[in-house]
């Protein structure tokens, strides 16, 4: 009678322990919460004094509950140190020295679909009392699923709220783009824009000041992502606030420099080349700040050069330690191709890069060329040796014949 008793008390704990776990499970409690309510109920109604629970996370076991041991045990246990024999249902754990479970009499292994999801280790109140293993596994089965799913909702929740805001970044990026190109006579330009993903780090622009004056720009942002597309968005807002004032072309870089540093402080750079063509004087004036060298084409000399002329990336000092403002006279048909690093480090099968000489070389033998034409015609070449190669970066070129 005193056995039929004392069965049922226990059996009575148990429902009490499955009733408090699956109740704050069903509440949707914190992870924290869910934890300290199992430790509780383990030590109130399970006959548990000391018990160490390791749940799967990003860097191995983490331990979770460490309760009533005195020995040094580890805040985590690498996946790797753990061998599950599951055809005999035993661990096998490898320990440094420092550590150890010796204190503690069983364990119990989690498993959810044939994975290993936790450990449980446990010790008895009294000797004399017995231990149900198969309920204690079960709770803890319990437990570490509801746990898992609201990491994975997590995750879900966090990759739903990342999606949203590359979007928004990838809409903010397409804003910051002329929304057309001029093909006039007098000026045709033409661009191709591949993003290595859905926000790339590259920038081009085309901004008529006057009907003689024009600029344009190309820059890459170091990084990628929503930080890149923000701050070529402050990027280009301060550059065409600069075009708009009287500013002399020199102030104008060190003032873009000055508020890269101001927002990013010395983390992030850009390199850029700015252009400014005088149709009146027929001046070509520009600053290459560590960008690729665009290639100017003198389609009446039929010869081509590259443009090197000007300082350091912007957004890496304070002041710029140097700066050359290049200067071209007595232009009146030429073509500029500006283009960024994807472009020549696109690579070949055999991991060959393109390279600017390969560049340079289809820019030769076609100097006077429209761009729409150029373009179509070079990104067949660039194909043919390619073959289809994913990119490894943004790829942007931008053409402008001017006539």
């Amino acid at each position: 009678m005193i056995d039929e008793t004392y069965k049922y008390q226990r059996k009575e704990l148990e429902l009490k322990a499955l009733l408090e776990i699956t109740q704050a499970i069903n509440e949707n409690q914190s992870e924290a919460t869910l934890v300290t309510i199992f430790k509780f109920t383990c030590l109130v109604h399970l006959h548990i004094k000391s018990l160490i629970l390791y749940v799967l996370g990003k860097e191995g076991f983490e331990r979770k509950i460490s309760h009533g041991v005195k020995g040094k045990v580890p805040m985590t246990l690498e996946s790797s140190s753990i061998i599950d024999k599951k055809d005999t249902g035993q661990l096998q754990i490898q320990l440094s020295e420092e550590y150890t479970f010796e204190e503690l009499e069983t364990y119990l292994p989690v498993y959810h679909k044939d994975k290993l999801l936790a450990i449980l280790f446990l010790k008895r109140k009294s000797q004399k009392e017995e231990l149900d293993l198969d309920f204690t596994q079960a709770l803890a089965n319990i437990l570490v699923v509801a746990l898992e799913n609201k990491r994975f909702a997590r995750r879900q929740l966090e990759q739903e709220v990342l999606n949203r805001e590359v979007a928004i970044a990838s809409q903010v990026q397409q804003m910051l783009f002329p929304a057309s190109l001029p093909n006039t006579k007098t000026l045709k330009a033409k661009v191709t824009y591949f993003p290595h993903s859905l926000v790339g780090g590259d920038y081009y622009d085309l901004i008529q000041k006057s009907n003689d004056i024009s600029y344009f720009c190309i820059a890459d942002v170091s990084g990628k992502g929503i930080s890149a597309a923000l701050l070529m968005s402050n990027f280009q807002a301060a550059l065409r606030t600069l075009l708009r004032s009287d500013a002399g072309f020199g102030t104008i870089i060190h003032q873009l420099n000055y508020t890269l540093i101001e927002n990013t402080k010395g983390e992030r750079f850009i390199t850029v080349f700015l252009g400014e063509y005088n149709r009146k004087t027929k001046i070509l004036r520009y600053v290459n700040a560590g960008h690729n060298p665009p290639i100017l084409c003198w389609e009446d000399e039929k010869k081509s050069e590259a443009l090197e002329a000007g300082t350091t990336i912007l957004g890496a000092f304070d002041e710029l330690p140097f700066l050359e403002i290049g200067e071209r006279v007595g232009l009146e048909n030429f073509t500029i191709h500006l283009y960024t690093d994807g472009l020549t480090e696109s690579i070949n099968p055999e991991e060959e890069e393109y390279g600017e000489e390969r560049f340079q070389e289809f820019v030769n033998t076609h100097l006077s060329m429209n761009p729409e034409d150029f373009h179509e015609q070079f990104f067949d070449k660039m194909q043919a040796f390619t073959q289809k190669i994913p990119l490894r970066d943004d790829l942007t070129l931008l053409s402008l014949r001017f006539s």
